[in-house]
């Protein structure tokens, strides 16, 4: 399903009307990754339990070393398993915060630029506003392609995610692993649109080839 022209969001001569500067949201988008890192790294980290959690893992690790002090084969495969969920539990919390912002960035946004508009009939004429005017209006093009199985399940297809315009290619698969992180401040922003406009749904996204990027919805609401 090709997604069609777009009406315009607002009118430029409204003195209350408020637009989205891209040249700010494009740099937005470079930091809020590394940045968000820093922020699990740097504030977490100094939690009280966070401390007595990492502190506990040291002890686990320390105890395995002199238990198995004599088998460096085992004590190794017992340093990268910690270091393997240090890890996981960093990507997830970089995860929730980054999705977070974006669920109210999402949010906001469908508060500002959908008010004018009629009431939508049921949730694909929701998900059509997100690929047209949404994505209009964060990265000055339309998602090129939208399928569904009218049973819940949406999938949105952008071939030149602007993020991932400015990414290198690295050989081996690192840039897409690395590019992985700049799709959960979107998908925040796509679950929050949809929550203010009365639809619960999951977002999850990917990209196995840059600048490509596919966004997959899971509606658990029917308008």
């Amino acid at each position: 399903m090709s997604v069609g022209t777009n009406q315009p969001l607002a009118n430029a001569l409204d003195s209350s009307a408020t637009f989205l500067n891209l040249s700010c949201l494009d740099f937005l988008m470079i930091e809020l990754v590394p940045m968000m890192y820093r922020v699990v790294n740097d504030v977490d980290s100094t939690a009280p339990e966070e401390r007595a959690a990492k502190q506990e893992i040291k002890n686990v690790n320390t105890d395995e070393k002199i238990s198995y002090g004599k088998s460096g084969s085992t004590t190794g495969t017992m340093n990268v398993k910690i270091k393997q969920m240090e890890e996981d539990d960093e990507k997830d919390a970089v995860f929730f915060r980054l999705e977070a912002l974006g669920y109210r960035v999402g949010q906001g946004l469908v508060e500002r630029f959908s008010r004018e508009r009629q009431r939508f009939i049921d949730t694909l004429d929701v998900i059509k506003f997100i690929c047209k005017d949404l994505w209009q209006l964060l990265f000055k093009k339309q998602l090129d392609n939208l399928k569904t199985n009218h049973r819940g399940v949406y999938v949105l297809t952008d071939h030149s995610f602007r993020p991932f315009a400015r990414m290198s290619t690295e050989a081996g698969g690192q840039a897409v692993m690395r590019a992985q992180p700049y799709l959960w401040f979107p998908c925040g922003i796509i679950r929050g649109a949809l929550a203010n406009m009365g639809i619960d749904a999951t977002v999850q996204a990917e990209t196995s080839e840059l600048p490509g990027a596919i966004f997959q919805i899971k509606s658990n609401t029917k308008i």
